[in-house]
């Protein structure tokens, strides 16, 4: 029961770990264009 007191709060600073990557990735225009981003892949110079 006492590892609960350790977990519990691991897994709410993951959470919003996670979630403020997300909040930033989208922000910085990460998932913009994904279309071109596939092709540009499959381009040679």
């Amino acid at each position: 029961m006492e590892i609960a007191f350790l977990l519990i709060p691991m897994a709410v600073i993951l959470v919003f770990a996670i979630l403020g990557g997300l909040w930033w990735a989208i922000q910085t225009g990460q998932f913009e264009d994904l279309e071109e981003e596939g092709s540009r892949i499959l381009e040679q110079d």
